[in-house]
Order: structure tokens, then C-alpha cells, then sequence
């Protein structure tokens, strides 16, 4: 317990008297006695009889304080220094001192006035008052300050009195009042660390992260400012130190009065109380600190633990939900690819569980105060992770099993088909033989000894192998497929006791029954996978390989089929329709599909990124991104749900209106412009978030199998397939009504691609500082070889074929021809991006064109302002050329006739 606070306060200190102290009338210069009396000096004082009473023994009271307890237990000597007053000065002195002094007398010194009549005045008033001052020590007068120093040691006297005490009263009362301030210091700090301790021990530990973080960065910032008073309180004190001892320091030969020492072994004891408290305090802090630290790592323990439960029961439920152990070979193996996948998606998690559950281990070793609640929770860690991974063996064991099954069963089903047709091939006439019933036999033999190889000689062995993975279903087909066997080999057993009779000997004519092919399993045919979209038609399809982009005309669109990783995007499907009946079909079904699509797409992510119960699922660089993920798309839902399918249905009747839906509606269909311009932003996008837990929910509420990128590239693949679509209309509808029309609405398609192509290369033009929507509509672009020549002066350069030609992008527009440099770049370590850095411009007002270059028909001459510029331009064909000459002619033409 701290000795402070148990301390007894003082009546008095210094600066309660502080004016009266400062008057001087007593002082406790620290002289001792003979025997260690504490002395007691009250010099001369012309004013002492007018002095308060109160004022009196304040100060009296004060001095004797001030002693030790053994000192002032001895007595007090009092010398009253009256040599240059009166006898009634002496006599009020005596009374005052008589009445007033609060501690025990030892001695009573009285320095008798100097002057003749005085003295004699004063030896015969002691003799008469003496009883009257009541005091029961002995009053001593003297006639000088030699017969003081007979009693008292000159070292222990002031100067005033022929002694060698150094005393400065000004300095006695600094330092009593410093020793004070700092008990008081000493005393108020003890009192702030106590407060702060028992706030610390009546503190409750929050229940969260950050809670216990704010609690934690409180008492510490409370702490250190603790620390920072006990530091200025220590250095208070050794200051206070150093100026008491200043006197020894100073000089070899000085030395400490008593009361000075006794300062000393005050300061020295509050400065040990100070160095007690703070080492408890420090003790204390040290465990509440700790305790603290584990509330925090607790905390962020128990939230870790929730994160990492919510993702493994998600996990559980998702693996819990794969109770299908398939009905054929085909799909067990797809059911072990999403097992695989599943397996794969939960190693992260896992891993992270197995993390946590150590970090709750090591929590637990080092001696974390709350064992019994980190323990369990690390049980359940490793309890959820060993039901995985046991239920995912069960898994694979179980499809494991489910695939030998139906290989097995397949095997079994094909050996039956191709045993029935043996017996059914073999002719009759011919085993009526014996060469040829023992040849059949020979055949059938060599034909059971395949059922050995399959393992099919016990049919019901291999049926019972599998009796406890069985579905009502499978069992249903399995037992059909025994029962096929049993009846098979009765076939065989059967023929071949006729066989062998005929064998044996010829007896008249036996002719053996074939199988009736009603009575005997029909070969299946196999199943032949085809998109959803043209499973219910009746087209002979043919593939062939797609063209590089540039040849297609649709490099930008190319391009985003083959970073979504569609391995049919490389693919395009042309068909041989019977009627226009089944192209019409065709493109009402795909458009349904389609039309539901799109919709599961918006209903199924986008409007799920507004719902409140997922929007914690949401990664931060998805917030507020919708658009840029999604694009126009509901502008594409809305257009084709409202509008274009229902007016397609309408030609179902009239197959001829089918042409002028797409004429009416080309300037609608330009809304995929927009939607392909922002796909590469989409793309960007989708890969820095495409992992996302929200998508993964929203795709398993969709019970989608292909992922959120695979739908946003619908748009992209549907543009490009109603012009297929119409291309088969014009080969059924030839010299026919409508053929126009048709032809047209293919041109008008065609168009909208190009067009959509065009933007696509449009938007990735890097570095000109104008606006490209300013330069009117983009007619044409591509990539050729070009030649400049400068006119300078006379110093032109003729011969232009030995320099070697710059690889230029051009786009012209109606009013500007753009150069442009290819670049290509990875992103991300995906497919490789262009764009295409601007390097010069030419305006259409001011250019000419020469169409052919002597040498090369494959060239064509541009040049600006009188031939001051020419550039010379290599196409990849003579076709493309003479397309750009046509283009530009047009351009050129367009502007005379606007000038005209």
C-alpha cells in the first residue's frame, strides 16, 4: 500500500504562511544543541508585540513541524535576540512564547538589551515576572552572544549570533516550499495511477475487433501519459535533490545542517515511494496490457472463424448438393470434373481454416486466457476440413465406382447387341453341314470367350459388386441388362447343343431360328451432342475452319469470342435447310433462348448487385461498376424481348416478311455497336473480379454451368449469326419473291457488323488530341505498307522503292484520312490487345489520288496540298485496293458536288 495515501496531511505548509514566513520574526536555521534540540531563533523584530496572534502561532506551529519526531521530542531551544530593545519587548516575548508555543521547551536563551538602564531593568523584571510567564524550563538571560556560545556550539548559530551556520532565510523558505510541491506531486501522481488502476480492473472487454482495438489504443495513450508524469516527477525530485546538496557540492569543506539533511532523507524517501509505485504500476500494467493484446487477437480470432465457417458450410452444402452418381458413362465423367472443380475451389478455404486453426493452437501454448473458447472452434476448424476431404474421397470412390459400373454395363449391352447379331447372322442352309454347324460352333466359341475377357462370365458377380451404389433407376437398368445376359447365353447354350448335334451326325435338316428382331434389344444409337439451339431441327451441318479476322472483316469481335476461351468461337456453322419453314424455326427458337438468356443474366447478376442481403459479397472494385460489367444489356433484353421477337414470330406464316423485319429494325440493331465498344472494358473488368464469392453464388442460385463471362459474350455471338441465317433464306428463296429484300437485309447486316468491327478499332486510337466523333463517319480502316515523300525545297526524294515502307493503319473518315502504328499488347497475361497509336491526318478537302502506281497494281498514290506531301499505299490485294480508291472516290465526289 502506498505510504502517501495513508499519510497524515499537514495543518500547515509554506504557502499557507508564506507573507508571515517572509517577515522573519522566528526562524528554524537547522541549529541543534548539545544533545540534537532543535533551535529555535526569534531575532530582533521592531514590530514583534503588534504581530497577530493568529499570525504567531502560525508560524510557531509551522517551525516546530518541521523537525523529525525524535528531534522535536527532545525540546525545543529558543533564543530571543532583544539586545536593542526593552525590557517590555523581552516581557512580551516571554508571555507570548509562554502562551502560544506548541511543541516542548528545552531551554529558554534570552539576549538581555545592551544598554545599562535596560539590562538593569530586565535582571529585576525576570526576578518578578518570572513565575508569571509559567514556563517550566529555565530561562537563561545573557549579556552577550559569548556567554550564548558557552551553551550552544558556534556551528550551530547563525552569523547574527557569532556562529559559522550558513543560513539564507529566502532560500529556506524556496526549498521548504519545493520539498512540499513535490510531496504533493509525488502524492497527486500515486492518486492518478491508483484511479487508472482501478478504472483498468473495472474495465469490461469488448466483443469486437474494433472495439477492443479502441479500448487497447485508449489505455495505452492513457498509460504513456501516465508515464510522462511519473518521468517529470522523478526529474522534479532529483532536481530538488541536487539544489539542497548544492552547498556540499559547491565546497569540500561545507556540510549539511541538520534540517538539511533532513530535507535530503525527505526527498530521498518520496523519490523511493515514486520508484515503489511506479514498479507496481508497471506490473500491473504489464498484465492488463497483456490481457488486452489476447482480447484483440480473441477478437480477431472469432471473426476469422465466422469468415472461414460461413465459406466451408457454404462448401459443405455445395459438395452436400452433389448426390448425383450419373446414369451413364458420359455423365459420370462430367459429375468427376465437377467434383475435381469442387475440389480445387475449396483448397483455398481449406488451407485457410487449417491456418486458423493453428494460430488458435499457437493461441492456446501461449497461455491465451481464453483457452476454452479458442479450443473448440479450432476442433470444428479440422472437423469441417477432415468431413471435406473424407466426403470428397467418398465422392470419388463412389463416382469411381458409378463409371466402372456403366462401362462395364455398357460393355455388357454391347456384347449382348453383338452376340445377338452373330446368332442372327448365321445362315441356316449352311449349318445344316457338319463343316458348317461345326464351324458356327467354332465362331460361337470364340465369341463366348470374350464374355471371359469382360468379365461377364458370372453376370450376377459383377451386378452384386455394385449393389450398394445403386439407384432405383440404375438398378432397374442394371437388372435388364442381366436378365439380357442370362437370356443371351440361354440363346448360345441353345444353338449350341443344336449345332453340336448336327455336328455329330447328319440327321434330316434342322433349320434353326434366327431372333425375331422384335423380340431381341435393338443396338442404341449413340447419342450425338449438339448445341441447344438446333437440337429440334433437321439441317445437315457442315464445319468448316473460320478465316484469319482481317479476312472476315471482324477482327474486334474475332477477338472477343476468343478471350472469353470458347473453343468454338473459331467455328462457324453453315447448314443445308430442306425448307425457309426450318430457317424460320431455327431463328424463333434461338431467339427464345437467347431472349431467356439475357434475361437469367440481368434478373440473375445485375439486379443481385443491388440486393442487400449479397451486397458484403461484392468486391470493392465491383461497387458502383455495374455499367461498365454489363454495358447496354438491358437496352439489348428490352429491344429483342419487346420488339424483335415478337416481330419474327409473325413470320412464321409469312416466312417473305422475315427480310423486312431486319430492314425496319437496322437502325435498333446498332445498340450492339455500343454494347461491343465497352466489351474490352467489360473484359478488364471481369477479370479483376470474375472470382468473386458473389458471382460464384449468383451462378449456383442461376444452376448455371457456365460462368457470368460466357453469357456477356451472347450479344457478340448473336449479332454475328442472323446474317448465316440469312444467307440460307437467299439460297432457298433464288430467283424468287423477296429475293431482293433478302439480299438487302444481308447487305444491311453485313454492314451493322462491319460497322460494329469498325468502332471496335475506333475506340482503341491512342494519341490524337481531337475528337474522332468530329470527323464524321468512319468508313473504312485497315492496315497497309506506306511510302512518304516531302517536298522540300529542291531536295526531294525520287526514288521511294529503296526505303523500306511503314506499317500505317488508316481510317478514313468523311472529312479526315488518319495514319495510325499497330500496336499490340498483353494484358494481364491474356490475349493480346490493339491499339493504334496516331501519327498523322490528312483533311479530305485538300487531298488528291492517283489510282495506279507504275510497277505495282496493288498500289494507289495519295498526296496533300499540290503534291507537297505524297504518300504511296500498298493493299494486301487488288480487290482492296480498288474498294478504298472506290470510298474515297465517293468522299471526293461528295464534297464537289457540296461545293458546286
Amino acid at each position: 500500500t502506498d505510504e502517501i495515501m495513508q499519510q497524515e496531511i499537514r495543518p500547515l505548509v509554506a504557502v499557507d504562511i508564506i507573507e508571515q514566513l517572509h517577515r522573519q520574526f522566528a526562524i528554524l536555521s537547522g541549529g541543534r544543541g548539545k544533545d540534537g534540540a532543535p533551535i529555535i531563533t526569534f531575532p530582533e523584530f521592531a514590530g514583534f508585540s503588534e504581530i497577530p496572534d493568529d499570525d504567531f502561532l502560525n508560524v510557531v506551529t509551522y517551525l516546530t513541524s518541521i523537525p523529525s519526531l525524535e528531534a522535536a521530542s527532545i525540546g525545543f531551544i529558543i533564543i530571543i535576540d532583544r539586545r536593542r530593545d526593552k525590557w517590555s519587548a523581552v516581557k512580551a516575548s516571554l508571555t507570548r512564547i509562554a502562551g502560544a508555543f506548541p511543541g516542548n521547551l528545552q531551554l529558554v536563551f534570552v539576549l538581555r538589551p545592551s544598554r545599562f538602564i535596560q539590562r538593569a531593568i530586565a535582571d529585576i523584571g525576570i526576578k518578578l515576572y518570572r513565575d508569571d510567564f509559567k514556563m517550566k524550563v529555565p530561562i537563561i538571560m545573557l549579556n552577550s552572544v559569548s556567554d550564548l556560545h558557552g551553551y550552544i556550539d558556534k556551528s550551530q548559530l547563525t552569523r547574527e549570533l557569532g556562529g559559522t551556520l550558513e543560513y539564507g532565510h529566502s532560500q529556506w523558505i524556496h526549498h521548504r516550499t519545493a520539498i512540499e510541491n513535490f510531496a504533493m506531486t509525488v502524492k497527486t501522481t500515486a492518486q492518478m495511477l491508483q484511479s487508472f488502476g482501478t478504472d483498468l480492473a473495472e474495465t469490461e472487454l469488448p466483443n469486437d475487433v474494433q472495439c477492443t482495438e479502441e479500448l487497447l489504443s485508449s489505455h495505452t495513450d492513457h498509460h504513456s501519459k501516465l508515464k510522462d508524469e511519473l518521468k517529470l516527477a522523478v526529474k522534479q525530485g532529483a532536481t530538488l535533490l541536487t539544489c539542497i546538496r548544492e552547498p556540499v557540492t559547491r565546497s569540500a569543506n561545507s556540510k549539511l545542517s541538520p534540517d538539511e539533511l533532513e530535507n535530503v532523507a525527505t526527498v530521498e524517501r518520496l523519490l523511493a515511494q515514486l520508484d515503489e509505485t511506479e514498479k507496481a504500476f508497471d506490473q500491473f500494467w504489464t498484465k492488463h496490457h497483456l490481457k488486452l493484446e489476447q482480447c484483440l487477437q480473441l477478437r480477431h480470432f472469432e471473426q476469422d472463424f465466422r469468415e472461414v465457417k460461413l465459406t466451408l458450410d457454404n462448401l459443405m452444402e455445395t459438395q452436400a448438393s452433389f448426390a448425383d452418381i450419373g446414369d451413364s458413362v458420359t455423365r459420370v465423367e462430367n459429375l468427376l470434373k465437377e467434383q475435381k472443380h469442387l475440389e480445387e475451389k475449396g483448397q483455398e478455404p481449406l488451407e485457410k481454416a487449417q491456418s486458423l486453426a493453428l494460430h488458435g493452437e499457437q493461441l492456446i501454448q501461449n497461455n491465451h486466457y481464453a483457452v476454452d473458447s479458442i479450443r473448440p472452434k479450432c476442433v470444428e476448424l479440422r472437423r469441417i476440413c477432415d468431413d471435406f476431404t473424407n466426403e470428397t474421397k467418398k465422392k470419388y470412390d463412389i463416382l469411381g465406382k458409378s463409371l466402372e459400373l456403366h462401362k462395364q454395363l455398357d460393355k455388357a449391352s454391347q456384347w449382348c447387341e453383338a452376340g445377338i447379331y452373330l446368332l442372327a447372322s448365321q445362315a441356316v442352309d449352311k449349318c445344316q453341314s457338319q463343316e458348317g454347324a461345326e464351324t458356327a460352333l467354332v465362331e460361337i466359341e470364340k465369341f463366348l470367350v470374350t464374355a471371359k475377357e469382360h468379365q461377364l462370365s458370372n453376370p450376377k458377380e459383377f451386378y452384386n459388386q455394385f449393389d450398394m451404389i445403386l439407384t432405383p433407376e440404375i438398378k432397374a437398368n442394371a437388372q435388364r441388362i442381366v436378365q439380357k445376359l442370362e437370356d443371351v447365353q440361354e440363346m448360345f447354350d441353345k444353338r449350341q447343343v443344336s449345332l453340336k448335334k448336327l455336328a455329330a451326325k447328319q440327321t434330316r435338316p434342322v433349320q434353326p431360328v434366327a431372333p425375331h428382331p422384335e423380340s431381341s434389344p435393338k443396338r442404341a444409337s449413340p447419342k450425338i451432342t449438339r448445341p441447344a439451339a438446333v437440337e429440334n431441327t433437321s439441317y445437315h451441318f457442315q464445319v468448316r475452319r473460320r478465316g484469319t479476322a482481317a479476312q472476315n472483316g471482324n477482327h474486334a469481335i474475332h477477338h472477343a469470342l476468343v478471350a472469353q476461351g470458347e473453343k468454338s468461337a473459331g467455328l462457324l456453322v453453315t447448314c443445308k435447310p430442306h425448307t425457309q419453314d426450318h430457317i424460320i424455326n431455327e431463328l424463333i427458337e434461338t431467339e427464345r433462348v437467347y431472349v431467356e438468356e439475357l434475361q437469367s443474366i440481368i434478373e440473375g447478376y445485375a439486379s443481385e448487385m443491388d440486393n442487400p442481403n449479397l451486397v458484403h459479397l461484392i468486391p470493392s472494385a465491383l461497387q458502383n461498376k455495374k455499367e461498365i460489367l454489363f454495358g447496354n444489356l438491358p437496352e439489348i433484353y428490352y429491344f429483342h424481348n419487346r420488339i424483335f421477337l415478337k416481330e419474327i414470330e409473325n413470320c412464321i406464316e409469312n416466312p417473305e416478311l422475315l427480310a423486312r423485319c431486319f430492314l425496319k429494325r437496322k437502325e435498333d440493331l446498332q445498340i450492339y455497336e455500343k454494347y461491343c465498344q465497352n466489351k474490352p472494358r467489360s473484359e478488364a473488368l471481369w477479370r479483376q473480379c470474375g472470382d468473386s464469392i458473389f458471382f460464384q453464388e449468383c451462378q449456383r442460385k442461376l444452376d448455371h454451368k457456365l460462368s457470368l463471362d460466357a453469357y456477356l459474350l451472347k450479344p457478340v455471338q448473336r449479332i454475328t449469326k442472323y446474317q448465316l441465317l440469312l444467307k440460307e433464306m437467299l439460297k432457298c428463296s433464288k430467283n424468287s419473291e423477296g429475293t431482293a429484300e433478302l439480299e438487302e437485309a444481308l447487305a444491311t447486316m453485313l454492314d451493322i457488323i462491319k460497322s460494329v468491327n469498325d468502332s471496335m478499332h475506333q475506340i482503341a486510337i491512342t494519341g490524337y488530341e481531337g475528337d474522332v466523333s468530329e470527323l464524321g463517319k468512319l468508313l473504312m480502316q485497315g492496315s497497309f505498307n506506306v511510302w512518304t515523300d516531302h517536298k522540300k525545297g529542291h531536295n526531294k526524294v525520287k526514288d521511294l522503292a529503296r526505303f523500306k515502307p511503314m506499317q500505317r493503319h488508316l481510317f478514313l473518315y468523311t472529312k479526315m484520312l488518319l495514319f495510325c502504328k499497330k500496336r499490340e499488347e498483353n494484358t494481364d497475361g491474356h490475349e493480346k490487345t490493339a491499339s493504334y497509336s496516331f501519327k498523322n491526318s490528312l483533311k479530305m478537302s485538300t487531298v488528291g489520288i492517283t489510282e495506279n502506281v507504275k510497277g505495282d497494281n496493288k498500289k494507289f498514290e495519295i498526296w496533300y496540298n499540290g503534291r507537297e506531301e505524297v504518300y504511296i499505299i500498298q493493299a494486301s490485294s487488288v480487290e482492296l485496293k480498288n474498294t478504298w480508291i472506290s470510298e474515297i472516290r465517293k468522299v471526293l465526289t461528295g464534297q464537289l458536288e457540296a461545293c458546286r
